[in-house]
């Protein structure tokens, strides 16, 4: 269970400098490579160099800070140290294109941006372009290196204080930018913690980026705590997945489906990483539907349970889990509420019961504070009495289990019937050729939409259009199928693995 130092806890600050007095030497943070251990005691001593040497630039606490590094134990000590020294922190996006970036570089107002050496000469330029007023401060992925500074108590920080700023990946527009704070952070952590039985023994093994909600908020805050560990490689490699494993040995994995499908499909296991995933309780996936047929073929090949959940940046990543219990499980739902009330209603705001379908809204202590420096979007999306829309489209069952069927935005429309991509995604998943799918509705003279899929065929495999069609009208009838199929190297992506459909018209 959640340890009472994490479900006391009101700030960051709180929940460190507790870890850190109560197990100084325990493990918080191991990074693989190369190899480098960060306790509780050295995240505290590090979070307290970073306030202070922050403070000695002239930042005030409440500022914005940001960072552009990958996984690793600067982009840790950043995203912690900011909050813990009462700093709002904005992690940037690797995969950022110019405009973006120089869109919430200005929105954000940031003060500082911690970058590698390989993105200080592009965010100068951004900064000269731009005439924004950031400074820059170029470090390693393994280490800040910072100067030592005055050591003054950092400012009093409360529950309430923001304490991160997370842009939305903008597929359709500018990037909006969800202010969350510290106690809608660790709501969020706590409620995960809980629910998965997490405790200081347990150590997660994710590669997900820390410029991502799923990476932050339950990679990162539910172990912390639980005054657990996490295991954070660079990046996601395949061949190197079931290695950490063995060496590493956590308790429970932290996946979105793309991972679990290049882990389907890459080598099997030796003797001795089959023996270390019987240390793993479980895994853990969300950011994207899990397909049930990719979920049966992991458990059953890896022998580890998949708790399948789901969650959104305005709500610190969390809104729905399965049960820990595979016995209370059910495949192609991300279970029950977590953290939230949530409800089902139709246009008019009615709301609907078991098995009727509308927009999903949630309500909880992890809901964001609004939209930074958008009133009108915050007003969109917080109704009345604290309910925020989350455009995804869904029904619950008469369990209270809610299912997913699309969001309102990318729904496709054709000759007046909606039609939800994801049936469309199973149905071609089904495939033994296709590795992954994802459909969208493109513009139609006759229908108002048609339907466009892309697919990515598995390595060494072979599949025509014409077995592929004749697949989908066999599954899912001539009026669903697919009128455009494009077979692809890769799917467009977020950096959680989401796949961004209203991309695909530009493959």
């Amino acid at each position: 269970m959640a340890s009472d130092a994490g479900a006391a806890a009101a700030t960051f600050r709180t929940v460190i400098d507790v870890h850190a007095a109560a197990q100084p030497r325990a493990p918080f943070l191991i990074a693989p490579e190369p190899r480098r251990e960060i306790d509780y005691a050295a995240l505290r001593a590090q979070c307290l160099s970073l306030a202070a040497w922050l403070a000695a630039q002239g930042i005030a606490p409440g500022s914005t800070v940001s960072f552009m590094l990958p996984n690793g134990v600067s982009a840790a000590t950043v995203f912690l140290g900011a909050m813990y020294g009462g700093y709002v922190v904005s992690p940037i996006n690797l995969l950022a294109q110019d405009a973006q970036l120089e869109y919430t570089l200005a929105h954000s107002d940031t003060r500082l941006v911690f970058a590698t050496a390989d993105d200080c000469a592009r965010l100068e330029a951004i900064r000269e372009r731009t005439g924004a007023a950031f400074a820059i401060r170029a470090v390693g992925v393994d280490g800040l290196e910072l100067p030592d500074a005055p050591k003054v108590p950092p400012q009093r920080v409360s529950q309430g204080d923001p304490a991160m700023l997370m842009y939305t990946s903008g597929t359709t527009g500018r990037p909006k930018g969800a202010l969350l704070s510290h106690g809608n952070m660790l709501a969020a952590g706590r409620a995960v913690a809980a629910s998965l039985a997490l405790g200081p023994a347990d150590r997660v093994l994710s590669s997900l980026p820390l410029y991502h909600i799923n990476g932050q908020c339950i990679a990162t805050v539910a172990p912390l705590v639980s005054g657990g560990s996490i295991v954070m490689p660079h990046r996601f490699s395949v061949s190197q997945w079931w290695l950490l494993v063995e060496r590493h040995r956590p308790t429970w994995l932290n996946v979105v489906p793309t991972i679990i499908a290049y882990l389907l499909n890459g080598p099997g296991l030796s003797a001795e990483q089959a023996e270390a995933c019987r240390n793993v309780r479980f895994g853990r996936s969300a950011s994207a539907p899990l397909p049930p047929a990719q979920h049966r073929a992991f458990e059953a090949r890896f022998g580890i349970s998949v708790v399948e959940a789901m969650g959104l940046t305005e709500c610190a990543s969390v809104a729905f889990s399965n049960p820990l219990d595979i016995e209370a499980r059910r495949y192609g739902s991300p279970g029950l509420p977590l953290c939230v009330e949530a409800r089902v209603v139709d246009a008019a705001g009615k709301v609907l019961g078991a098995g009727e379908r509308g927009e999903i809204e949630l309500r909880g202590d992890n809901v964001m504070l609004g939209y930074y420096k958008s009133p009108d979007a915050t007003a969109q999306a917080l109704r009345a009495g604290g309910w925020l829309a989350t455009g995804d489209l869904g029904y619950r069952d008469t369990d209270g289990y809610y299912f997913i069927t699309g969001r309102l935005k990318e729904l496709i429309i054709k000759g007046g019937e909606n039609i939800a991509p994801r049936e469309i995604d199973e149905a071609l998943l089904a495939h033994p050729a296709v590795l992954e799918a994802a459909a969208v509705g493109v513009p139609d003279d006759a229908y108002g939409q048609e339907i466009l899929a892309c697919v990515v065929v598995k390595p060494d495999a072979a599949c025509s259009e014409q077995e592929l069609r004749a697949h989908c009208e066999r599954t899912l009838g001539r009026y669903k199928s697919p009128r455009y199929l494009r077979f692809v190297p890769a799917l467009p992506k977020g950096p959680s693995g989401k796949v961004q459909r209203l991309k695909l018209v530009e493959l």
